[in-house]
């Protein structure tokens, strides 16, 4: 956990909650008033984001007592308590949305994950990430991955190179676009992998042909294409398919022996695991 990034997010996320007051607890509970709360599951899942709760009741609180019964990857089903936390009614009830937001989220996350990489389970394929993640909460979705099996991407447009369809228009073309990005890395004096989104084999022969990548992405190949396209990279490259891939037809692809899938839908469209931290 980066912590420093961790704090970040939850001061910035419990300002944008509170503003100048939570006037419902102040007007409706009496100062210094103790009470308890527990973590229940309402749908079964992988659960994810104890670890931030712990972080978020902290920060608010830092007198909160949490006792913790169930940890991140733990698969759980309907009754089940994470963990419980006691101490000022207040303190509880200016954390409960930002930790139930962070953790139903986290939670569907790593569910779906953890269902995609069971069906990839019988291949040697491992399943990506993307950027198509929410504004704000990329760290804490792509942690969720993590926790669901599944494997980062990039974290950003700094930790790798990846030059795509657009990028490649822009250079001028494959060849262009893969001297430029190595000769920037030396200017640079960086150290980043180099991978290449290609559209079809005709691209992928352009790149085999000059090579100075690291990872091949097959953009939206159909099946005949891309078990060709392994046979024709032949371990010489990483491969790495992508678009158009439901759970589905994952497995699939995964058939035609590419090294890694990766899915948007991970975390752009992912269910929220029902949850509710209620008082007793």
């Amino acid at each position: 956990m980066d912590k420093k990034l961790i704090d970040l997010f939850i001061k910035n996320a419990i300002a944008e909650d509170l503003g100048d007051g939570d006037h419902t607890s102040m007007s409706t509970i009496p100062a210094g008033a103790q009470g308890k709360a527990k973590l229940l599951v309402k749908e079964d899942g992988i659960l994810a984001g104890v670890e931030l709760a712990l972080e978020i009741f902290k920060q608010v609180d830092s007198a909160l007592q949490v006792e913790v019964f169930l940890q991140d990857g733990d698969a759980v089903k309907y009754g089940d308590i994470a963990f419980t936390v006691a101490g000022s009614s207040h303190a509880i009830l200016l954390a409960e949305r930002l930790v139930l937001n962070c953790m139903q989220r986290m939670s569907g996350i790593a569910t779906k994950t953890h269902h995609i990489v069971q069906l990839l389970s019988p291949y040697q394929t491992r399943l990506l990430d993307t950027r198509k993640t929410t504004p704000g909460m990329r760290y804490l979705e792509k942690w969720a991955v993590r926790i669901g099996g599944g494997v980062n991407h990039r974290i950003g447009l700094y930790d790798m190179i990846l030059i795509k369809d657009n990028h490649v228009d822009y250079a001028g073309g494959i060849a262009h676009a893969i001297t430029a990005a190595n000769a920037y890395l030396v200017a640079q004096g960086k150290q980043l992998e180099i991978e290449i989104e290609v559209r079809n084999l005709e691209e992928l022969n352009q790149v085999l042909t000059k090579g100075m990548v690291n990872r091949i992405m097959l953009d939206n190949f159909g099946f005949a294409d891309l078990r060709q396209a392994v046979k024709l990279i032949d371990h010489q490259f990483t491969t790495e398919a992508s678009g158009g891939i439901t759970e589905e037809n994952i497995t699939e692809y995964a058939a035609c022996g590419v090294d890694y899938i990766s899915m948007g839908a991970l975390t752009h469209s992912v269910k929220s695991l029902d949850m509710s931290l209620k008082a007793y």
